[in-house]
């Protein structure tokens, strides 16, 4: 099974997509819908200080009768962060997040956030490698 690293240099955008924590929900709102994602790392400089998500907005914002325009994403984020590294295997990144019950998982090397995985990168890449091992061992039978 792949990498994290394999399946990152995989995705459609490159880029590490983040707000600052003292932006109001609002902008993250914005982000959120123009890359069509459900989580944005929230970054101070280059440090991973939560992780905001359509679950907070919800669970934080809305239910709570705050404002996205002047409530701060740092009122509101997910600060106790689970993170993976480049060499954590794809199936390791769908244990952890099966069993943190998390959507999104951002990728941490030398202390640098570099990327984010979601529930849905992990599952359609354990499909494709489903998909992969099967026509190995039909190859295999037939061969």
């Amino acid at each position: 099974m792949k990498t994290i690293k394999q399946l990152l240099d995989t995705k459609k955008y490159k880029e590490v997509i983040s707000i600052a924590p003292h932006r109001p929900v609002f902008d993250a709102l914005v982000v959120l819908a123009e890359y069509k994602i459900g989580a944005l790392v929230v970054l101070e400089g280059e440090k991973l200080a939560g992780i905001f998500s359509e679950r907070d907005y919800a669970r934080e914002v809305i239910l709570q009768g705050k404002s996205s325009k002047t409530t701060p994403i740092s009122d509101v984020m997910t600060t106790e962060v689970i993170t993976a590294k480049l060499t954590d295997t794809i199936e390791q990144a769908m244990t952890v997040m099966s069993e943190m019950r998390i959507r999104h998982l951002p990728v941490v090397d030398n202390g640098k956030v570099i990327g984010m995985l979601s529930i849905g990168d992990v599952v359609k890449e354990t499909i494709d490698y489903q998909h992969r091992l099967i026509k190995q061992l039909e190859s295999y039978i037939t061969g």
